[in-house]
């Protein structure tokens, strides 16, 4: 195992410094940064040109891929373009709160799906298990953006009627949230409608996978023969079942998990959530390179790590699996 580990550690961080190269490429290519300035009354050419020589923006793209990485090395994950100051504190409050936001939508959305899908293939063709996949394709071909639209539609159109805000439509915090448990409280009645539309989704995707892997199992031969040894079903479904059933899911939430971990992008810029999401929007829209270089940076990477955690799990869930 840890041979395999470390083959995958390596093996991820040459497809690492690849990806970063044609990502920082890309970027480089897609116009100039500076054009909005360079047509900003009351600055002036020096000004333009210490930029230039600060970022080496004239030199060859070989030449600032090395000096972005040498200056992401050892100065915070570089530095902005225009006030240059070091990305690093910026991007690790944005992906604090992305993280709340991520972590707390995924458990919800594995434990309902999981219950969802167990509980449809082992009542396959009943009036749940039909609506259920009613639900599924309903939440599959929701858009993020609408759903997340009618949400505040919805809670303006209550607060109109009775007067009372039942759930914030924007921001993650009150003006003045106050501190510990009121911090807590405050900060969780904010995320309740991005949270709900982060998991309409995921429950849809995670149920349906879950049901047809409970199917093929509970169908195969070494559960039929437990179940004739005799032994209860729930022990049949939970012990021999299961957990096999698990791993297809495991694939599925480890790569989703690490997109939306550097991603949430139409959620955080739908309801103002100061994350990832809507940093790197923010950053486009800045037209600065190295803010998008470090957020796709840390998405290439979450999205690596949650691979190899997948391959991991697989070993831990089905001993058959080997990594020689």
């Amino acid at each position: 195992m840890l041979q395999y580990v470390i083959r995958r550690l390596l093996y991820s961080a040459v497809v690492l410094v690849l990806a970063s190269f044609l990502v920082f490429m890309f970027v480089t290519v897609s116009g100039d940064p500076l054009a909005a300035l360079k047509i900003t009354p009351n600055v002036s050419e020096e000004t333009v040109q210490n930029i230039i020589e600060r970022k080496h923006l004239d030199e060859p793209v070989p030449v600032r891929y090395y000096e972005w990485v040498k200056d992401a090395l050892t100065n915070k994950f570089g530095t902005t373009l225009l006030t240059d100051e070091p990305i690093l504190p910026d991007l690790w409050r944005v992906m604090k709160n992305t993280l709340q936001l991520v972590l707390v939508a995924e458990l919800l959305a594995i434990l309902i799906a999981v219950g969802i899908g167990v509980y449809s293939a082992l009542r396959q063709y009943s009036v749940f298990d039909y609506s259920m996949t009613t639900f599924s394709f309903l939440g599959l071909a929701t858009p993020v953006f609408w759903l997340a639209l009618m949400l505040q539609v919805a809670v303006v159109q209550i607060y109109l009627a009775t007067g009372r805000n039942v759930f914030p439509i924007a921001n993650l915090n009150s003006v003045d949230p106050g501190e510990g448990l009121s911090f807590v409280i405050d900060r969780a009645h904010h995320l309740v409608l991005p949270v709900i539309v982060l998991m309409v989704a995921n429950i849809a995707t995670y149920s349906r996978y879950m049901r047809a892997s409970m199917l093929e199992v509970v169908n195969s031969d070494y559960v039929r023969t437990a179940r004739a040894k005799g032994l209860a079903e729930s022990r049949v479904t939970m012990k021999h079942a299961f957990r096999n059933a698990l791993i297809p899911l495991v694939t599925l939430v480890a790569l989703n998990f690490g997109t939306l971990l550097g991603g949430v992008v139409v959620t955080e810029t739908v309801f103002s959530l100061d994350g990832m999401g809507l940093y790197f929007v923010n950053a486009l829209g800045t037209n600065d390179p190295y803010p998008v270089m470090a957020w796709l940076m840390i998405t290439a990477t979450m999205i690596i790590i949650f691979n190899l955690v997948a391959d991991i799990t697989y070993g831990l869930l089905d001993p058959r699996v080997r990594y020689d």
